[in-house]
């Protein structure tokens, strides 16, 4: 496990277990899975090979990181099992740092030469939506990307699974809360791409439901810690609340910034921030009551079993993963992709598999559900929220 788990690491664990499913030398290509007989692309004798293209590295690595390794708690204890139907879920990963350009990339990569089964867990809607003429030209299915983008939910898109709940049904849980609580001078931050004007829609959405408009609307770029002059504007509107739809590198920039103008405004993020990456990346001091919405259950809750069977899992299988809310997502995310692989039979095709999750409906994985069909491809509605608490980060939920 150890050589493994640093191998996956690299980025090389799931090529390295491809060449020995195919019995090639090389990198996984045309030519490997060329001594496989005609087949679904993807399904070798003794291995589903599976890609993921996602942030690895770069400013927004800790999301790629955390879902990967939740993701692999699962595929790590169904391999030592013995496999879906004899077959090793084998992954092939691939950084793109968080840019469209390289998603795209990697993606012809995964269908032209590497010739994967689906796509799974990509990280993001700019890159996303980036690789979705790619993905159906080849018409293959993308299973659980960390999005919740409406962009591939509305309207159904059939080769596209999700598993967590979206954006809007965010930032509604965030606006109704503060409004509750009587904070309704809110100022509204977006990172200006896909993703971030896609949680303004639906902040100014939640919004207008109450008749209210936000003191300020700012926007910062992408993977950019420039934020001290958006901090300054915001700081003037004189806010009682903020709410943040970026990643945790530019969200820790604005909040320094904004406490610098003397502004204590509640601050709020969606779950794409990154929550223990946000943690580390402020400091101790800026932690305290700083909110996100959450799109899975509180990791460190044994009592709810969907959490129990998490915790028990890393510890089988050893693993130093550290719990928390973007792994927990990889979990649940593996566990809805192996329940599909194993419903699609043993001679699974792509669109087998999209007829396997339809089929998925209204499944309790322990305390979070998810609830799919051949008409509903959005499986997951949880939706809370958690504060960070003390100097230490901790979490409350």
């Amino acid at each position: 496990m150890g050589l493994n788990r640093c191998l996956r690491r690299l980025g090389i664990f799931g090529m390295l277990g491809a060449l020995a499913a195919v019995g090639a030398h090389g990198f996984v290509g045309r030519s490997a899975w060329s001594a496989i007989p005609k087949a679904e692309p993807g399904i070798g004798p003794r291995s589903i090979l599976i890609g993921q293209s996602a942030a690895f590295s770069g400013p927004s690595a800790d999301l790629g990181r955390e879902f990967r390794e939740g993701a692999h708690q699962v595929f790590d204890e169904i391999n030592a099992q013995g496999g879906i139907h004899g077959r090793q879920v084998v992954m092939v990963y691939r950084d793109d740092r968080y840019e469209p350009g390289l998603t795209v990339k990697n993606t012809r990569r995964f269908l032209e030469q590497d010739k994967v089964f689906a796509l799974f867990g990509y990280v993001g809607t700019p890159t996303l939506k980036a690789a979705l003429p790619v993905i159906e030209k080849h018409q293959v299915p993308m299973i659980a990307p960390l999005t919740g983008a409406q962009l591939i939910r509305n309207p159904i898109n059939r080769l596209i699974v999700n598993v967590r709940a979206s954006y809007h049904q965010e930032t509604e849980a965030i606006v109704s809360y503060l409004v509750r609580y009587g904070r309704r001078d809110l100022a509204i931050v977006y990172q200006d791409d896909a993703f971030g004007r896609d949680g303004l829609t639906g902040a100014l959405k939640a919004l207008t439901k109450r008749q209210l408009r936000p003191v300020s609307v700012q926007t910062v770029k992408r993977n950019s810690k420039q934020t001290m002059e958006v901090a300054r504007r915001v700081a003037l509107a004189r806010p009682d609340a903020v709410l943040l739809i970026s990643t945790y590198g530019t969200v820790a920039s604005f909040i320094k910034n904004l406490r610098s103008h003397g502004n204590d405004a509640q601050v709020m993020n969606v779950s794409f921030v990154g929550s223990n990456a946000l943690s580390r990346a402020l400091p101790a001091h800026l932690r305290h009551g700083i909110g996100i919405s959450q799109v899975v259950p509180f990791p460190w809750n044994p009592r709810l079993p969907v959490v129990r069977d998490y915790q028990n899992t890393i510890r089988r299988n050893r693993s130093t993963a550290k719990y928390g809310f973007s792994s927990l997502e990889g979990y649940l995310a593996a566990t809805a992709l192996v329940r599909a692989l194993k419903q699609a039979g043993p001679n699974p095709t792509r669109a087998g598999l999209i007829q396997a999750f339809d089929q998925l409906n209204d499944i309790d994985l322990g305390g979070y559900r998810i609830n799919l069909g051949a008409d509903r491809h959005n499986g997951g509605n949880d939706v809370s929220l958690s504060f960070l608490m003390g100097r230490q980060g901790a979490f409350f939920h």
